[in-house]
């Protein structure tokens, strides 16, 4: 595993040019969109059965249209909110994968980072990457330690990304694919917008 010590607020553009798993709350784990064997090794990593809901993390809201359906309201009031420490579970295009989708609901998780570490890695290479925070079978929190991910983890994955020591707070979630915004979890992300 390649180990990669970044600083938090001024990544270092040489070390982003060489790393694929970025995080701005809990330390995530995450792969191309369209790598389907690495997204077996998140599940497998993470004991995740077929209904989680994956979430695409985006450099901004360009690539909006190509994974979810959203109308104009629904547009703007993510624009007003973004980036942000929060994921938008959004109506998912016939663009998505259907192994990326919650099977029943059709829907996608979407994030834009405000982190500069995720936004450096998301610029450099230049597609969404598909995330999941990282928390390990049995674990109630993400893990947070540079050391113990890299104790855990070690072979496991392809490259570490150490930004220093996480948070053990995930994300807030907010769902914005019924009539009215719903949050699901609140987490680092100020939701209050939604309620």
């Amino acid at each position: 595993m390649m180990h990669l010590h970044v600083h938090p607020e001024n990544p270092q553009q040489r070390l982003i040019a060489q790393a694929v798993d970025p995080t701005d709350a809990a330390y995530a784990i995450g792969c191309q969109i369209g790598n389907k064997n690495a997204m077996e090794r998140i599940a497998q990593i993470r004991g995740l059965g077929p209904k989680h809901q994956y979430a695409i993390m985006c450099c901004d809201l360009s690539d909006i249209a190509t994974y979810a359906k959203v109308d104009n309201a629904t547009y703007r009031l993510l624009k007003a909110n973004t980036p942000a420490i929060t994921t938008f579970i959004l109506p998912a295009t016939s663009e998505v994968p259907r192994r990326l989708m919650h099977p029943k609901k059709k829907t996608i998780g979407l994030r834009i980072p405000s982190n500069p570490i995720c936004q450096a890695l998301l610029k450099e290479l230049g597609e969404p990457l598909l995330t999941s925070t990282l928390i390990l079978p049995g674990q109630e929190d993400p893990l947070d330690d540079p050391y113990d991910i890299e104790n855990q983890l070690d072979k496991r994955i392809e490259v570490f990304i150490d930004g220093g020591f996480g948070t053990l707070t995930s994300t807030s979630i907010v769902d914005l694919s019924g009539e009215h915004p719903e949050i699901i979890r609140r987490g680092v992300g100020d939701v209050s917008a939604f309620e």
